[in-house]
């Protein structure tokens, strides 16, 4: 009778809150929006999202304490060493990408919401509950947390983007990306399962080491399921040729969640492809080194090129080609993970991709931002919609010129420059010259259409060179007459160029984080 109370007392074991707090507040947060919806008059509804917002501040405040990066919990009574959340240096620097991402989001929504009608109790309770998913994702060291951390980042997305009642455009976006995250998420499920089938493990440094010694009668179902697992996060990183749904689903959603999907949707697949490969998988590198080398090149490619054939006079293609230039954004910062299996230091290996991916953050809701103030009065968001911004709205025309600077890699976005220049060290250090070739032509390829659009902020306003004879007879596209933009609006855009602007101007803080070792 004596096993009973000592089975009792190993599965009793402390929580240590402090370490947990940053994706718990941005739950308590989605909660609490819920119940206060329910008893908000109307004509109070908007401070429900600047109660969200003041959650997800706290939730980016609560990681201070969190610095020394060695707190862990949820662990193993018989074994401490092997948990279940570790807030390492990994997990509070993407924690910090995903909550400080989301506050810029919730900023950038507040006019969002109220002038497109969008549901706000709704609104602001699923953005909070993805972003605490999201939050959970990069300290989950165990693969059922991090499945489940993963499907709470998505779900409250399919929402979100289908959140506009009785449009069709959005109804569409909001299936499309459901039908392929389902299908991720089945894929993810079926090779996590022939993993923990082949090791009998699911905390990843146990998978680790079970692929290590894996029965030689398991291997080829161990191998289906490290390659099953990759493809499922390609899904969810929209690599080519898994990316499909992102243009149509952009150009549907609301413009906020559209940025939201473009930072933290890829924070989040990227943070779970870093865990499953470098941590759980390294047994495994010479299958997915080559495999995300290869998928590397691919969607750097796809997306640059398909976002050079962007018709600057198509409905929705200022918004089209942010989608795809996410899509090459999202090929440069695979380079790192797929170098990580040709070093001897995958821990550092992988902090060129997380240096990367903060200063992608703050630049491409940046200009997400100014695209937002666009859209209040050019609905279309046409490349063409913006001609002229600069002598209408000279701030958010210096602001979004900034941007696409930044992304392009030029002057006086330096921190671009510098991003790049870590990404590729870390391709040619591994002894991948040929995918940092890759990358250096489709950076190229990139300054065409991100200086096309920068140029056009500056043109004199006037008739559309090359514009159907509709468009021609007009007489300029609506950049004239746009109201003024919101405290909220003003507030994530300046945020958003400010954090630029101190990245561009000591852009060695970008090297040196790259250089440093995150696992």
């Amino acid at each position: 009778m004596t096993p009973m109370p000592q089975l009792a007392q190993s599965a009793v074991q402390s929580v240590d809150w402090l370490a947990i707090a940053p994706p718990v507040l941005a739950a308590l947060g989605a909660v609490t929006v819920l119940v206060a919806d329910l008893f908000l008059p109307g004509h109070r509804k908007p401070l429900l999202g600047w109660l969200a917002t003041g959650f997800l501040a706290l939730a980016v405040l609560s990681l201070l304490p969190l610095l020394d990066g060695g707190r862990t919990t949820f662990c193993l009574t018989d074994d401490p060493a092997v948990c279940s959340y570790a807030a390492d240096p990994f997990a509070l620097a993407v924690q910090f990408l995903v909550l400080g991402a989301a506050l810029l989001t919730a900023l950038l929504s507040m006019t969002a919401v109220r002038e497109e009608g969008l549901p706000g109790g709704e609104y602001w309770f699923l953005l909070l509950s993805s972003a605490a998913g999201a939050a959970l994702l990069p300290a989950a060291r165990d693969l059922a947390t991090l499945i489940v951390a993963l499907e709470v980042a998505s779900l409250p997305s399919f929402a979100l983007v289908g959140l506009r009642r009785g449009d069709g455009r959005s109804a569409e976006a909001a299936l499309k990306f459901f039908l392929s995250s389902v299908t991720a998420t089945a894929v993810s499920l079926l090779g996590v399962s022939f993993v923990y089938a082949a090791t009998g493990a699911v905390h990843l440094d146990r998978v680790a080491g079970g692929l290590r010694e894996v029965d030689p009668a398991l291997g080829t179902l161990a191998a289906a399921g490290v390659a099953l697992t990759l493809v499922g996060f390609a899904f969810k990183t929209a690599a080519v040729p898994f990316h499909f749904w992102v243009p149509d689903t952009y150009a549907g959603a609301p413009l906020p969640v559209a940025a939201y999907l473009s930072v933290i949707g890829k924070a989040v697949g990227f943070s779970g492809l870093i865990l499953v490969t470098v941590v759980a998988f390294p047994a495994y590198d010479h299958v997915w080194g080559p495999v995300l080398a290869v998928l590397a090149a691919l969607t750097m490619t796809g997306g640059n090129v398909a976002a050079l054939r962007q018709r600057p006079g198509r409905a929705h293609s200022a918004v089209r080609l942010l989608a795809w230039s996410s899509v090459g954004q999202a090929g440069y910062l695979l380079v790192p993970i797929a170098a990580a299996a040709y070093t001897g230091d995958p821990g550092t290996a992988v902090g060129a991709t997380v240096a990367y991916a903060l200063m992608y953050a703050a630049v491409n809701l940046g200009a997400f931002g100014v695209a937002v103030q666009v859209g209040r009065t050019a609905a279309a968001n046409r490349i063409t919609d913006y001609r002229g911004l600069w002598s209408t709205h000279p701030l958010a025309a210096l602001a979004l010129a900034f941007f696409l600077l930044c992304l392009a890699g030029l002057p006086p976005g330096i921190v671009g420059l510098f991003a790049k220049v870590a990404v590729l060290s870390v391709a040619v250090d591994a002894g991948l010259g040929w995918l940092a070739v890759v990358m250096a032509v489709n950076v190229v390829i990139a300054l065409r259409y991100y200086l096309a659009w920068t140029a056009q902020l500056f043109r004199a306003p006037g008739a559309v060179p090359g514009a159907a004879p509709e468009h021609a007879r007009a007489p300029a596209p609506a950049v004239r007459a746009r109201p003024r933009p919101t405290a909220p609006l003003t507030a994530a855009i300046g945020l958003a160029a400010a954090l630029g602007v101190v990245l561009s101007g000591a852009p060695q803080l970008v090297m040196r984080f790259a250089a440093g070792t995150l696992l």
